[in-house]
């Protein structure tokens, strides 16, 4: 089976969807397929694209068995909608035209949504390439910028709505991360077949990483401490005000620490916060090679995972949850719906707290200090229910299953 895999992130960038990805990727190589990857120049998080990669319309490279087609996009550091859509759109375009002249045929083209117009590439490649196309959606849009506030003029929101509502219909299977995703898109789209392909872990790499003996030393955390990490983006969605909040709650608890390791729009913001309170409790670390993170994460206490109060976020599931869990450590969850009822009500793997309460995660964390058995218990517990529910290894088998589905007896390759 050919499959061409298009996206507009992919490593060397750092990010769950470049990780998901690439994982997705060997994962189907592994299984036999033949995958290309059809991608940007790397830019992310900094919105510069990276050194080695300037200065060039196209390039091709290989990477532990994938060939990736990287494409010139426009980059800017502006926030504001012009910027976000040239940057969109420009992808859009470099990645057809390139598509339609570089690229061979094949059996399935994925593409991966957000953004949304991407799904206009998709549809011209697929059909150009003779393949079957395959959407697969980890963000609703427009829906999700609309309810965030990031799209607001109708006229804007009815195109994007169409343009959703083609890519479902053209296509011949639609993915979704979470489940939350997949009975929006079942409602609206009941003769076509959605699948859930949720994110997972890679268990041979937490293998790898062991029990992150030495973490701590390396960056300066005492031995003695109580300490609570989180990672990744730090941005407007993941509201962590709540830990700075909490953490002046706890001032009288001096072993307890919580490091915020990652970079985004807010970091700035809340170090001045930080600084302003004369939160001792609180550390910034600057973003690292992704196996440091899980070293530092398996030599915490537990993990601290928030995002904002929006209805949006219910059928949210934050890819950190699935590493930390599997390095057993215990999770102190800010996010309603689908995420609480997988790994608290179900996996029993941590405590809940609502969104944006910071007395509610202060009074988690002192259960947490105060009871560690209860910290033990539900560490084994995650470990356990994500190596048996979210293995990343059961998750691609379940994708090949559906993309094989879609050829019948007919073997992908032979039409």
């Amino acid at each position: 089976m050919r499959i061409i895999l298009l996206t507009q992130y992919f490593p060397p960038e750092v990010g769950a969807p470049q990780n998901r990805l690439f994982a997705m990727a060997k994962g189907l190589r592994a299984k036999g397929a033949e995958v290309e990857v059809l991608t940007a120049m790397p830019n992310y998080p900094d919105m510069r694209i990276h050194a080695g990669y300037r200065g060039r319309w196209s390039m091709r490279q290989e990477m532990e068995g994938l060939r990736v087609h990287r494409v010139w996009l426009f980059v800017s550091k502006g926030r504001g909608l012009v910027a976000r859509l040239m940057n969109y759109f420009s992808f859009v375009f470099t990645a057809l035209a390139y598509g339609l002249f570089k690229l061979r045929k094949a059996d399935v083209l994925l593409v991966e949504s957000p953004p949304l117009f991407l799904g206009i590439t998709a549809m011209w490649l697929a059909r150009a390439k003779g393949a079957k196309l395959v959407f697969n959606v980890s963000d609703l849009w427009p829906e999700s910028a609309v309810q965030l506030g990031l799209v607001t003029n109708r006229f804007a929101i009815g195109l994007s709505e169409r343009l959703e509502m083609r890519c479902y219909r053209r296509s011949a299977l639609i993915t979704g991360q979470t489940m939350g995703i997949v009975d929006n898109i079942r409602s609206r789209c009941p003769d076509r077949t959605v699948l859930w392909i949720p994110n997972g872990v890679d268990i041979d790499l937490i293998e790898r990483v062991g029990d992150g003996a030495g973490a701590r030393a390396r960056h300066g955390v005492p031995a003695t401490a109580f300490v609570l990490a989180y990672t990744g983006i730090i941005g407007h969605a993941q509201g962590l005000e709540v830990v700075l909040n909490a953490a002046e709650r706890l001032a009288d608890r001096p072993e307890v620490l919580f490091l915020l390791v990652g970079d985004g729009p807010e970091r700035a913001g809340l170090r001045e916060m930080a600084a302003a309170n004369g939160l001792a409790n609180v550390r910034f670390i600057d973003p690292m090679p992704r196996g440091e993170v899980l070293a530092l994460v398996a030599a915490c206490d537990g993990v601290v995972v928030p995002l904002r109060r929006n209805k949006l976020f219910e059928g949210a599931i934050p890819s950190k949850i699935f590493e930390a869990l599997a390095l057993g450590r215990p999770l102190l969850l800010g996010v309603e719906g689908e995420a609480r009822r997988l790994f608290v009500e179900e996996g029993q793997a941590g405590l809940a707290f609502a969104p944006e309460d910071a007395g509610a995660l202060e009074q988690a964390v002192r259960q947490y200090l105060d009871e560690p058995a209860l910290r033990t218990a539900h560490g084994a517990n995650g470990a356990r229910y994500v190596r048996e529910r979210f293995d990343r290894r059961m998750i691609t088998e379940r994708l090949w299953n559906g993309l094989q589905d879609l050829f019948g007896a007919q073997r992908p390759g032979d039409r």
